[in-house]
This record gives C-alpha cells, structure tokens and sequence, in this order.
C-alpha cells in the first residue's frame, strides 16, 4: 500500500513538475486582442500585481494595483480609434473611465480565458507526461525495472553526477522556456502617485490609487491628461450627483401579484445613464431590462463599450433587446447576444413571466441620420418588418408586448390589436401612452419613450446630460402590462417621475 501510493506521489510530483511551467510559460506569453472603451487593444498578463495602460507616446503610461490574486497584472496597450482627433479620442476615454466596470468586467473575463487556456495546456501537458512516463516504466519489463530500482539505491558517482547535470539542464530548459521573451517596457521606470504631477487633483478614490512614470510627461501630454482628469471628474460628480437624487425618487412599486420592468432606449454611447437608470429599477423592484436600441452612435467595433456597461449595470436582470437604426451592422447585436440579452427576432418568446415579440431596425442610418423616424425613410423594410411582426403576433395569440426600436415599425401591429402593449423609441422624445381599440377589438397601448442617453442627435458621450433624458417603469400583473410610468432626468440633475398610467388589458 505504501509503494503504491510513493509511486501515486511521483506521477502527481512528475506532472506538476511539467505541467505548472507549462501553464506559466503559456500564460505570460499569451496575448489577445480586444476593444476597449474607443481603442483596438492589446492585453498581456504579467505577475507585478499591476494594470498598467500604454496609450502611445503622446500620453504618459499610467498604472493602478490590479487586486488579482497571484500576483497577476496586466499590460493594456491601446491601439488605433476610428476618431482620429487626440483631443476628442483622450475626452472619450475619460468619460468612458468615469463608468469603468463594464470595461474592467470585459477585461477581467478576457484575463480568465487566457489563464483557462493556459491552465488546460498544463493540464494537458501533465497527463501526456504522466501516461509516457508510465508506459515506458512498463514497456522495459519487470527485470530491467528492478535493476534500475537497485541501482537508484546504490548509485554510483558517475550516475550521480549524470542525474544532477540532467536535472540542471532540464531546470534550465524550463526556466528559459518560461521565462518571457518579450520587453517590459516600463517595468524598471520610477512610476509616482498622479498627484505629484498634477498637485491641484482634489482627493478621488480612483485617481488617488492611479501612478503615473515620472518624467514621462511633456507639457503638451500634461495639458491632455489634465483635460481628461477634468473631463473624469465632471462626470462622475455629475452623474454621481443625479443616482444619488434618484435614490429619492418617489415611482410606484409593485403591489401584490405585479412585477416592473425599466425601458431604455437610445443611449446612444452615453454610459454614464446606467447608474442612475439602474437606481430607478431599483427604486421600481424591477427585475426586467427591455433595451429598444441604438446603444451606440454608429454600430462600431469599439462602441462595445456601451453594450459592456448596461450588461454590467443590470447583469442580474433578464434584458430584452433590439438593436437601433445607429446600431450598424452585427457587432452591436453579436455583443448583445454574448452578453446574455434575449435579442429578439421576430419570433414570440417569453422572458421574465412576459410573452415578447419584436425585432431589431432594419435600417442602417450611420452616425448623423435616421433621428426624425421618418417612415419614408426606407418605407420597403419598416413596412415589410411591421407586416412580418404583425402576422406572427396575431398567429401567436398571447403577445403581452411588441418591442422595436422605431414607432414606424409596428404602426400595423398597433392597429391590429394583437398585442396589449407596443413599446419603441428612436424620436428621443416621449409620445403616448395613447390607447386604441384594435380591428378584432381588443386594446393596445403604444408608448415611444424619450432617449435614455439624453441625445439631441446620434451621439450622447459627455460628461453631463445635454438634453432630458428619460426611462420607463412598466408594471405587469401576469404577465400582462397594466401600468406605465415614465422618469425623466433633466440636465440640472433633477429627476422627475412622471404620474403613474394604470392600463386594462382587454380578455383574450
């Protein structure tokens, strides 16, 4: 029994002997390529405990603890922008900084696939050795096996003089292989608290952790940063000023047998919203997100950002989306369904106890067009999307509500009366709730609610609102609508519930 386990013990120490190395080796070498906040990036994993973000050579390197356990820290090394002017792309990343959890959660989930990888590479590894090693301890027969385990306990100096330089060398070949072959720039530079390069920085629980390189900074780099310093903390006083008026906002809470849900749209870029909008769901006891849209300002790659920060913000809520006008091509919607959103597609589904239909814009509008929801606007595709979405929820029969992102989209379905509720957005202005009797007799109610992000126009990213903004509490008793509540959030910082709209969903 005892031999059996010496020997258990071995083929344990022998893997790991291999297989931690190996997991090493391929962690710190590994690299991957991810968009963060405006920026293509890069992200490394290295043991000193810190985050440190190269943003070029115009901007100063920065650095904050990473709080990771083992040690780990990370090289972020921002690359191209679609925004081409430094000023707006260093104001960008400011704003984006003041709400960093999204980003820091999609950077965190990015640094555990690399060490999973890397992890079931040792692993891997460990097993082949374990199993080599074991067929060929039997492959050389029971008498040669016995002349090795005598010899073992009697060596002679020559063969423990062989096996200390095998073990040398192979000590050697392990550290070679895993240590990393690439510069750590920055790794033996004088790194200094931020405040002692901008002394003026009032106290902030973030900034007061940020190490900047000393001497790094010119005084063209020292007027960016100082721009985007300001920027950051206008927006968190700003945005911080508005969740906590909201905490005092009076909306109405689900009685007995009802549960809410919060509607946003239009946020075009501006995360700064999800705070406060994530305090009025709470306020509500909403356990239901519907996004109807336009997210972003132009459906980029590096607009992930936003989708990273509601997804974040509301990650123990079901979220029932579609896509925007704004929100071109797939990658809004691929980060969507990545981050666990129900996108819907047209077909009837049922989330959160409510049965949904709907389906994403079918325009593509790019940056400066589609604000007015003009249904001539490519009248073929809405027309053909609010047929389509008026067959199927008239098919279904049970549709609580019809989610879109342009009113233009469901003037049919609305008219049909095969759905209690139609909910869209796309104006950036609230219209309805207005009731209507449908053609088999049953009543809908429709309701554009004004832009989340608060935009005039297809952009929202600021540090403080530009215009009002707006989300909705919708109330539910069985899965069906039976009340509506709009919340406005004005650009002095107030927050103003408007009056509560009791509905009475016609039988079915």
């Amino acid at each position: 029994m005892t031999r059996t386990v010496l020997k258990v013990l071995l083929l344990i120490g022998l893997g790991l002997v291999v297989g931690v190395p190996t997991a090493y080796s391929t962690f710190v070498h590994s690299d991957r390529e991810i968009v963060i906040g405006a920026h293509d990036a890069t992200v490394r994993p290295t043991f000193d405990g810190y985050a440190r973000l190269d943003f070029g050579t115009l901007i100063p390197q920065i650095r904050v603890p990473a709080e990771a356990p083992l040690g780990i820290g990370l090289d972020i090394r921002l690359g191209d922008s679609e925004v081409t002017e430094l000023n707006q792309v260093v104001a960008r990343d400011a704003v984006i900084a003041s709400q960093p959890q999204g980003e820091i959660a999609a950077v965190r989930s990015t640094v555990v696939s690399m060490a999973t990888d890397a992890a079931m590479r040792g692993l891997g590894v460990s097993i082949l050795t374990v199993l080599v090693a074991v067929l060929a301890w039997r492959a050389i027969g029971g008498p040669r096996r016995r002349a090795i385990l005598a010899a073992a306990r009697h060596p002679r100096r020559t063969q423990v003089v062989g096996a200390a330089g095998t073990v040398v060398v192979v000590v050697a070949a392990v550290a070679l292989v895993a240590a990393p072959d690439r510069p750590r720039e920055g790794r033996t530079a004088s790194w200094v608290p931020i405040g002692t390069v901008f002394p003026v920085l009032p106290n902030d629980p973030v900034l007061d952790r940020v190490e900047i390189i000393e001497g790094a900074s010119s005084a063209g780099s020292k007027a960016l940063v100082q721009g985007a310093i300001d920027t950051y903390q206008t927006s968190v006083a700003f945005y911080g000023r508005m969740a906590e008026t909201a905490e005092a906002a009076v909306v109405r809470t689900p009685g007995e047998g009802e549960t809410t849900a919060l509607v946003v749209t239009d946020r075009h870029d501006n995360i700064g919203m999800d705070p406060v909008a994530r305090v009025i769901a709470e306020r509500a006891q909403a356990r239901l997100l519907i996004d109807l849209g336009d997210d972003t300002s132009n459906g980029a790659a590096w607009e992930t950002f936003s989708i990273n920060s509601l997804a974040r913000e509301f990650r123990d809520f079901d979220i029932v989306s579609v896509t925007g006008n704004h929100d071109t091509g797939d990658a809004i919607g691929n980060q969507m369904k990545d981050k666990g959103f129900t996108l819907l597609d047209g077909k009837p589904v049922t989330v959160g106890g409510v049965r949904f239909i709907g389906s994403s814009d079918p325009r593509s509008s790019g940056l400066t067009a589609g604000y007015f929801g003009d249904a001539d606007d490519n009248a073929a595709a809405l027309a053909a999307q609010d047929e389509e979405l008026t067959r199927a929820a008239c098919e279904a029969g049970d549709v609580s509500v019809i989610a879109v992102h342009s009113p233009s989209s469901a003037k049919k379905a609305a008219a049909s009366g095969c759905a209690d509720l139609v909910l869209s957005g796309h104006l950036h202005r609230q219209v309805g709730p207005t009731t209507a009797v449908g053609e088999n007799g049953r009543s809908t109610t429709t309701l554009t609610t004004g832009s989340t992000g608060g935009a005039a126009y297809a952009f929202a990213l600021g540090s403080k609102l530009r215009r009002t903004a707006q989300a909705t509490i919708v109330t539910f008793r069985d899965g069906r609508p039976v009340g509506l509540q709009p919340v406005d959030f004005e650009p002095g910082g107030d927050v103003v519930p408007q009056a509560y709209t009791p509905l009475t969903p016609s039988p079915r």
